[in-house]
């Protein structure tokens, strides 16, 4: 009889939160290719904000590790997120008319810096499996989403201006982390008593939770109100 992971745990419990965003016009928009484009111009400045402190987890799983192999593994995905992952986000933006210069100087809205903040003070005040519960939603559900809208849309995708985006998801090199993440996190949390798995719990639950906020967060353009 084979035991059940612990994220296939918080796969099945995640669902609910998952679904909403899988449903959420903003990701709807995006595999219809219907999604208005200063909406989804607006989404790649926050979105490159985030990525900024997003890279930074990376960097506390180096000082967190307690073996070489997975420092070098969060060494390499810090390194690749800031010199690739970055310059291609840059690349897309300019295709839809962004600058360098405007997402350097895009300034992240509330729901951004709540989100962003909420994984480095986790990150900086836990252990390395409750920064990789902190990780893992945004790498899992964007693959998951990437798949989904590839599955469902991709007999429209040469006509979707946002075919690029979901074609990334979807790929195999975006796979490839997300499940080096999901191992990861099977692996911290084996032998763990219930207490401090739900703990992890909690923090992928709640940063799935932010997805949903920043996904709506860019649907309406929700920024200062001052």
């Amino acid at each position: 009889m084979l035991t059940e992971k612990f994220t296939d745990r918080l796969f099945e419990n995640v669902q609910p939160i998952w679904k909403k965003n899988h449903q959420h016009p903003f990701v709807q928009g995006i595999g219809k290719g219907t999604l208005d484009r200063e909406t989804f111009i607006y989404y790649m400045k926050q979105d490159y904000a985030y990525l900024i402190d997003y890279s930074k987890l990376f960097a506390v799983g180096v000082l967190k590790a307690k073996d070489l192999k997975t420092m070098e593994n969060f060494a390499r995905t810090l390194h690749e997120t800031l010199h690739f992952e970055m310059e291609l986000h840059r690349k897309f933006a300019e295709e839809f008319g962004i600058t360098r210069e405007e997402l350097e100087e895009t300034k992240p809205t509330p729901v951004n810096i709540a989100y962003t903040r909420y994984m480095l003070n986790v990150a900086q005040n836990g252990s390395l499996a409750e920064v990789v519960a902190c990780l893992l939603p945004c790498a899992w559900d964007y693959w998951e989403i990437g798949k989904l809208l590839n599955k469902e849309y991709g007999d429209q995708i040469e006509t979707n201006p946002y075919a690029k985006w979901i074609q990334t998801y979807d790929s195999e090199t975006f796979g490839n982390g997300a499940k080096y993440l999901i191992a990861l996190m099977d692996e911290l949390a084996e032998g763990k008593p219930e207490r401090e798995l739900a703990v992890l719990e909690e923090h992928f639950q709640m940063t799935s939770k932010y997805e949903y906020l920043f996904w709506d967060m860019n649907y309406y353009k929700q920024g200062w109100p001052i």
